[in-house]
């Protein structure tokens, strides 16, 4: 508990700077909303009200007679991985009540501020290690890890420039160079499937984590939060397409280089390095703490195993569902060590090891660019909800094991204490029953 309990005037711009940063993280609202519940029964206001959408925070405090409401409507950029591990660390803070709403508030925008553990050189170099990894589990060619790594970096000195403005387009720019880089380089390096080797050095664009939790938000009830994502993910998607077919135009590729073939590793320590890659790229390239780089790796190699196993016994369309089962829980263990790492740090690297951003681009992109019909898309779609439906499972199953199972609340609104109703001895009774006759 904390020294003393702070007015609501102190606690209300804490709560909403606690709310704003979760959702910056990309934390799903129903989490948002549990642990800013708990963070203010901690500071003895239970009673606090919570509105938490992906771009809108309500608090509201105070009894009934005298609320008060703090409302942001401002949208921040998403935060890097050592930024979400400073601000979690100040949350599991103030989810004990031990930090002063003042101190808490200065600490949020110190987390804003903070400069990248890494510079720009290893951050641009991580972009290319992670771009390397990927493209050895998707396509285990030396030609087209090459010139994966290639774009990786170049894609990475991209992402260097930070602008509210060029955020909007740079997802077209990034596509639009890659894929005339991947197209006009097609029969120097003898690819077999370019589309899919645009799928590494986009990969970081690609809105796998913002569909599947869209979809986790709708199953669990959170319709207006879950249904914005679905369609900030679609439309993501839709600009990634339009760029690599802008540039198919401008080159003249047929409709035969929009269609892609799957190339199995024929190596067994091929998915070894290019996990071990994918982990070290993530790293550099997000500034991650470095105690979080094991459990990074470690629910790459569950997710993956998962994925493996899902796709031999059961084929590539739910093979993202076992593996969301299985890494699942392994992530919400890991958040919950006293020395672990928040969810969001290994949620989105495994989010993007499964690839369901990547499936959609592709059915998107045969859709459009090779006249298909549209059980490519419909598969994607179908990768992104058997993905979803692992996560949703794998929380239940860790939730029950860990909390035991919880029946859901039954429909009941407190009234407020001044119509609350009264015995017949209380002063007055009777005659405001009378007037009610009347």
């Amino acid at each position: 508990m904390p020294e003393r309990t702070p007015t609501d005037a102190e606690l209300r711009p804490f709560l909403v700077g606690l709310a704003e940063g979760m959702t910056a993280a990309g934390e799903s609202v129903d989490r948002v909303g549990r642990i800013m519940h708990e963070i203010a029964a901690a500071y003895g206001a239970p009673g606090t009200g919570f509105v938490v959408l992906p771009t809108v925070i309500l608090v509201q405090t105070g009894p009934a007679a005298d609320t008060h409401v703090a409302i942001s409507t401002q949208v921040r950029s998403g935060l890097r991985f050592d930024q979400i591990a400073q601000l979690y660390r100040l949350i599991h803070r103030a989810q004990d009540g031990s930090v002063d709403p003042a101190d808490g508030i200065r600490e949020l925008n110190a987390i804003g501020e903070a400069k990248p553990r890494f510079g720009w050189v290893l951050r641009t170099l991580g972009h290319g290690i992670l771009t390397l990894g990927l493209g050895l589990l998707l396509f285990p060619t030396v030609e087209g890890a090459v010139l994966a790594f290639l774009l990786g970096l170049l894609v990475g000195l991209m992402k260097l420039v930070r602008s509210s403005t060029l955020d909007l387009i740079f997802p077209i720019v990034a596509a639009f160079t890659s894929s005339l880089a991947v197209f006009l380089l097609a029969d120097v390096f003898d690819l077999s499937d370019p589309l899919l080797v645009l799928i590494p050095p986009l990969v970081t664009f690609l809105p796998g984590g913002l569909l599947t939790t869209g979809t986790v938000e709708l199953a669990s009830g959170q319709m207006i939060a879950g249904a914005s994502r679905l369609v900030s993910g679609l439309v993501q998607l839709a600009l990634l397409t339009f760029g690599i077919l802008a540039a198919g135009t401008l080159v003249g590729v047929d409709d035969y280089s929009y269609l892609s073939e799957s190339t199995p590793a024929h190596e067994w320590w091929l998915p070894v390095l290019g996990l071990l890659l994918f982990a070290v790229g993530n790293y550099l390239h997000f500034s991650a703490p470095a105690k979080t780089f094991g459990w990074v790796l470690l629910v790459l190699v569950v997710a993956y195993i998962g994925q493996f196993v899902g796709s031999v016994f059961f084929g590539a369309s739910l093979s993202g569902f076992f593996g969301a089962v299985l890494m699942t829980p392994v992530v919400l263990w890991i958040d919950s060590l006293r020395h672990g790492a928040p969810s969001q740090i290994t949620f989105l690297p495994a989010f993007w090891l499964l690839v369901p951003g990547a499936a959609g681009l592709i059915g998107v992109t045969e859709l459009l660019g090779a006249d298909q019909s549209a059980q490519d898309l419909s598969s994607a779609l179908s990768t992104v909800i058997s993905i979803a439906l692992g996560v949703l499972i794998g929380t239940a199953v860790y939730r029950t094991v860990r909390f035991g199972a919880q029946e859901i609340g039954q429909f009941h609104i407190d009234l407020p204490a001044v119509v609350a109703p009264q015995k017949p001895g209380t002063p007055g009774f009777w005659k405001r029953v009378f007037r009610r006759g009347q």
